[in-house]
């Protein structure tokens, strides 16, 4: 599959005319519990010849195709990925920690990375994974038989709001670092249901369980009582290094 990912990669710098920084796996093969028909999330970011830059029209910033049993693929043109980083953009804070890198330019991430907690925004992480939350509490959790699938989405968006809500800093993209913060009781049964996922497909269904589906319940009323609490940062203004960053690639 990696040489796949690879060679469709490569594919797309000569059809698109592109220069492809930073591909990586994004979804739960990153997050640390796939189950072994899991897809490949691959996000990339890539950048334009210099011509495309100098236009007076936008042009299109994404690249999008159709997700296949096994491949979804997707990216952001430089441009487009910097001011998302400025805009403090979970999903992409999220692409720059994977430990899944297919694709890399020399010091792409390094360029990056001393920006990325000065631009998090407390308030807007937090906002995001308590909406993953809901969806899991309000809609997918509630019978008596759950996706183990859609329980550990829910369960990693709860810890990440709680990261966010107690220590302040921006959460890590995977799970092990996160479940430090998961109630001592609840680890046993943690275990037992990731022990289960690396056998288990994509639809596999579980009987809800009581303990950690009241933990989640009570992560998402936490989080939303602690919106308004969360401290207001005055980080340092990142358009300037940002706006460094493109320039050195767009020209190189």
């Amino acid at each position: 599959m990696t040489s796949r990912i690879t060679s469709a990669l490569a594919s797309l710098e000569a059809q698109h005319n592109i220069r492809i920084l930073y591909a990586c796996e994004s979804g739960s093969r990153a997050w640390g519990f796939p189950s072994p028909d899991s897809d490949y999330d691959v996000r990339f970011i890539y950048v334009h010849a210099l011509d495309w830059y100098l236009g007076l029209d936008e042009n299109p910033d994404t690249l999008n195709f159709p997700v296949d049993d096994e491949l979804d693929l997707a990216g952001w043109e430089l441009r487009k990925t910097l001011r998302l980083l400025r805009g403090s953009n979970a999903a992409l804070f999220e692409w720059l920690q994977s430990p899944i890198v297919y694709h890399e330019a020399a010091g792409f991430r390094a360029q990056l990375a001393p920006l990325l907690p000065r631009a998090f925004n407390l308030k807007a992480g937090l906002h995001h994974y308590l909406g993953q939350l809901r969806r899991g509490v309000e809609e997918e959790l509630t019978s008596e038989e759950v996706r183990l699938k859609r329980l550990f989405y829910a369960l990693r968006s709860a810890l990440a709001a709680r990261w966010i809500r107690e220590r302040h800093t921006l959460p890590p993209m995977e799970f092990a670092p996160l479940r430090t913060l998961l109630p001592p009781d609840l680890q046993v049964a943690v275990d037992e249901l990731l022990a289960r996922k690396t056998h288990a497909h994509e639809k596999t269904l579980v009987a809800r369980p009581a303990a950690l589906a009241a933990f989640l319940a009570a992560e998402y009323v936490a989080g939303q009582a602690a919106r308004e609490q969360l401290p207001v940062r005055q980080g340092d203004k990142t358009d300037a290094q940002l706006a460094e960053i493109l320039k050195q690639i767009v020209l190189s």
